[in-house]
């Protein structure tokens, strides 16, 4: 649908280009604009149109328009807003969503945008009223509905409005009351507060006391005495009536009606079906309580006014005040209208012409508008971050039958897809230790073994007094937090359960159990050395992928293959995955299509394969839900905007994020419903209300109110004081309330760390802020720092990590001050190595036993016994031999033959012209045998004759590794 010049209302020039709110007023049938000092104040006597524009996660604008109604509004004023909806929607391009909303039954959506509430004000502009004055104040009775949005009403000031079932706040000149009907929850109870906050900040300039007042507790205090003195005294309230309008739609039938020259005829049809609607025309589908309209893409300007018209005529009918009208557009169809369908298409392909919104955003842009509102924007691109603190430890238990087995540190970082793992991560928070206990399930791990892991960290968490985050994964659907926790992973195929090696017997499978001298292939992936992972795959070329570099072995025979589209950093990875997977053997680099005979031979021969990367799940925008859960049933209502306030401490929400969800129980939740949480969040998955195609093995979370995770907080604007020991409660609003402030609560203290096999769980330097914890520029390795893990490694305990491994990488801001430059380091690199060990030796070694875990993954058990040393230079030389170096090797070694030299400032890894077409992971081939002894302190001969982690060493303090 084309938009001409006439068809875009000045009023409605440069709307919709940024996040935020927009209001016009209709007056003399024509929109006018609201300032934002009046956003929220509506007069009864007036129609408005609201545009609501969101930035999505990829950065494109969403609309959403509404068009309110108040209750003295004329009809012409009202077709004009309805009209004028219309017409900003093409102006937009044609995507929005519309709604009309009439005072008294405004919609959850339009009321999330003015919380706490609107409360509409007698008069109006364009009708001819009288705006009403601010005059002595008149006391007031005002009628609450709502646990997540509030509809405030005024009633009659008399005792006949009460009722046992609602909310009501008496305002008077000095008080206010809070009247809490018997049969009222305390969840309405807590969010009429907030409209009580909001009247006395608006109407009392925030200086007027706060009563609260409990129906049926008759003259407890005198606040009560003084309520009920306002109606002549206390007398009992009559029960309500029941009233027909709430139940009127309940059994509604669905109706179809195509409108032709401006009227609605019904569509007869066996069943409800997108085939029904035809793109060149315009529908009514009347659900009672909603009425949708829906508009073809083909359709016109004048079409889509006249199906509008239509719509208000059928909501104008006796007996349809609360109906809501809903306008969506071909193509852009809400979750709601598609339910209502017995089948509705996963995708329908729709021609989506930008030839409206182009031509708007021409004529804006000659106007001198900023048009990149109505532009379609690029998908934002950015590196998933973990959001949690990496310097906790780490417990891995394998599940075997009903038991669960613990792994010792060198067996934490490699896992079976036959198995089932518990993990329990503790890691320092902003003031207590925090715990995430999780489950992983094995793509190949029986039933009865995810049952068990369940059971079992279940047991975990509830003895600590449901403290710790939980998560539920599944291989393939790891997380970011997973994988950074971990640091180094290796999946390997097959199992070592019970329960796997029945399962292979009874079926009669062939047992793939990963074995050392077989044929194995592992594809490497992560986005840094604090983040990798290889996972075994089947070993055959198929399984090739060219955005991936691959280790593929044959008992002493290694191959490591990098695909065209891979990095350098993709290959560095590799040399950093085979010195966990095949230590201190060579391996025989192949590049993408110049392979040996015997790559291929291993593999089984060449065959087809893919190039794209492995696509998981994007995150998307999250949305939140109140959930009850009830006779194994689950009912979901979204909340719409939401805030940290929202988060009610006597419910359940979910908060989906598309590639994950998180499940959040609040303090005063019973203890039945928290064991529920699991299965709550399987439910929502199963059951997929917003039609999204969510994997029924995506992560889920539960968190606890008051253990909230950052990587779960960074979704709010987030204030700890809120998850405090009482929560977000009804009792803890009141206090506020009343008095202004928070109730006082101790902080907690910081717990003492649990001791495991003698030795601190959180070593005092890793208490880290979390801002330090979350830092781009700072490697995530559990209890050391930066610099000693990278030059001082080689003092772990030899059982609890392979030595062969090198350590995560360090930048170069992290090796030198900042006050030292590059250049000016580069002129002592040739002993940095050593100074750099002696030192953090020196310093280390006296408290090394309290303040450094020998290993990233810490597990429980007795300390090893310390070396006997009777004073500190024994000690020290004992441990120093291994750093000797050797300098009595002839000079002036040849360089390799056949190898270009290359000089040191474009081999390095922080090289602004780097050398291309050289192998990464040996950049110091390239050198002279002049730059190579200048840089790593010794000539070619002696550094191949170091061990390989210890050659790495050297490299990576000089930028070649």
């Amino acid at each position: 649908m084309a938009v001409s010049m006439r068809d875009l209302d000045p009023a409605f020039q440069g709307a919709g280009q940024k996040a935020g709110l927009e209001i016009w007023r209709i007056e003399n049938f024509r929109p006018a604009i609201v300032p934002k000092s009046s956003h929220g104040k509506f007069f009864m006597g007036d129609s408005y149109v609201i545009l609501k524009t969101t930035t999505s996660k990829s950065g494109a604008l969403r609309h959403d328009i509404h068009y309110w109604l108040g209750k003295d509004t004329s009809q012409d004023e009202a077709g004009t807003a309805a009209i004028k909806t219309v017409e900003l929607d093409a102006a937009l391009g044609g995507r929005a969503v519309q709604y009309r909303e009439v005072q008294g039954h405004e919609t959850a959506k339009f009321l999330s945008y003015f919380k706490p509430c609107i409360i509409p004000q007698e008069g109006g502009i364009a009708s001819g009223f009288k705006h009403a004055e601010a005059e002595e104040h008149t006391t007031r009775l005002f009628v609450c509905k709502g646990k997540h949005v509030v509809h405030v009403k005024e009633v009659s000031f008399a005792r006949s409005s009460l009722n046992h079932d609602d909310i009501f706040i008496l305002d008077t000149k000095s008080k206010i009351f809070q009247f809490n009907g018997s049969n009222s929850s305390i969840q309405e109870r807590a969010k009429a507060l907030e409209v009580v906050q909001y009247i006395k900040d608006t109407y009392h300039d925030g200086k007027c006391d706060i009563a609260s007042i409990e129906d049926g507790k008759l003259m407890a205090d005198a606040d009560t005495g003084e309520f009920w003195g306002f109606f002549g005294g206390f007398a009992p309230l009559p029960r309500k009536t029941a009233n027909d309008e709430d139940n009127i739609f309940d059994s509604h039938t669905i109706k179809l009606l195509r409108v032709e020259k401006g009227q609605a005829e019904p569509v007869e049809a066996d069943s409800l079906t997108r085939d029904l609607l035809e793109t060149n025309k315009c529908y009514l589908l009347d659900c009672g309580l909603e009425v949708f309209v829906w508009m073809g893409r083909n359709t016109s300007l004048d079409e889509r006014r006249s199906a509008s018209g239509a719509a208000e005529e059928l909501v104008r009918g006796p007996d349809r005040s609360k109906s809501h009208m809903i306008r969506v557009i071909e193509g852009f169809e809400t979750v709601m209208f598609r339910s209502k369908f017995d089948s509705w298409p996963q995708a329908v392909e729709v021609a989506v012409s930008e030839d409206g919104r182009g031509k708007v955003a021409a004529l804006l842009k000659r106007q001198g508008v900023n048009v990149k509102g109505l532009l379609k924007a690029d998908p934002v691109k950015e590196e998933p971050q973990p959001y949690i603190d990496c310097t906790g430890n780490l417990q891995i238990w394998r599940v075997n039958g009903q038991e669960k087995i613990l792994l010792p540190a060198s067996d934490q970082s490699k896992i079976y897809g036959g198995d089932c793992y518990i993990f329990q991560y503790t890691y320092p928070g902003e003031d207590k230790e925090e715990h995430l206990i999780g489950t992983w399930f094995g793509k190949q791990s029986v039933e009865e073994e995810r049952a068990s892991a369940i059971s079992l960290a279940s047991k975990m968490v509830e003895s600590l007094k449901f403290l710790p985050a939980q998560a539920r994964i599944y291989e393939g659907n790891e997380p970011i937090q997973f994988y950074s926790i971990f640091q180094s992973l290796i999946v390997l195929k097959g199992g070592l359960s019970d329960g796997y090696k029945n399962y292979v017997a009874e079926k009669e499978v062939p047992d793939e159990t990963y074995q050392e001298d077989g044929v194995a292939l592992f594809r490497v992936q992560g986005s840094g050395p604090d983040n990798m992972q290889a996972i075994q795959v089947e070993a055959v070329a198929s399984s090739l992928n060219s955005s991936y570099c691959y280790i593929l072995h044959s008992g002493s025979t290694v191959f490591t293959w990098s695909g065209s589209l891979t990095t350098s950093d993709d290959q560095e990875l590799v040399e950093r995955q085979l010195d966990l997977i095949k230590p201190n053997l060579q391996s025989k680099p192949q590049k993408e299509n110049t392979e040996s005979e015997q790559f291929w031979e291993l593999l089984g021969g060449k065959s087809e394969y893919p190039s794209q990367k492995i696509v998981r799940d994007a995150e998307s925008d999250p949305r939140l839900f109140s959930c009850i859960f009830s006779n194994e049933n689950l009912k979901v209502v979204e909340i719409y905007n939401f805030t940290q306030d929202d988060l009610m401490t006597e419910d359940i929400f979910i908060l989906d994020c598309h590639s994950e969800i998180f499940v959040w129980v609040g303090q005063q939740v019973n203890s039945k419903d928290k064991m529920h949480a699991l299965t709550i969040g399987e439910k929502f998955l199963e059951h997929d209300f917003l039609m999204e195609k969510l994997s029924n093995e995506a992560p889920i979370y539960i968190i606890m109110e008051g253990s909230e995770p950052p990587f779960f907080t960074r979704f709010f604007a987030w204030d700890s004081a809120k998850s405090s020991m009482h929560g977000n409660s009804y009792q803890r609003k009141l206090t506020i309330v009343k008095h202004g402030r928070t109730p006082t609560v101790d902080k907690p203290k910081r717990r003492t760390p649990v001791s495991y096999g003698g030795r601190s769980s959180v070593p005092e330097k890793s208490q880290r802020s979390r801002s330090m914890s979350f830092s781009p520029d700072r490697v995530r390795v559990r209890g050391r720092s930066p610099a000693f893990t990278a030059l001082a490694a080689t003092f772990e305990n030899a059982n609890a990590r392979n030595l062969s491994t090198p350590p995560p990488m360090v930048r170069k801001s992290q090796l030198y001050p900042k006050s030292v430059t590059p250049d000016s380091a580069k002129l002592a690199s040739k002993s940095s190595a050593i100074a750099a060990l002696t030192a953090s030796f020196e310093t280390t070694a006296p408290v090394r036993e309290n303040n450094i875990p020998r290993s990233p993954k810490v597990s429980p058990g007795p300390p090893k016994p310390r070396p006997e040393t009777n004073n500190k230079e024994t000690f020290m030389s004992s441990k120093m031999e291994s750093l000797t170096i050797e300098e009595d090797v002839k000079e002036g070694e040849a360089e390799d033959e056949g190898l270009p030299v290359h000089p040191y400032e474009r081999l390095k890894t922080t090289s602004t012209d780097p050398v291309t077409e050289i192998d990464v992971t040996k950049r110091e081939i390239y050198l002279s045998s002049e730059e190579f002894r200048e840089h790593l302190g010794m000539g070619k001969d002696a550094f191949y004759k170091l061990p390989k982690w210890k050659q790495n060493k050297l490299k990576m303090a000089v930028q070649l590794f």
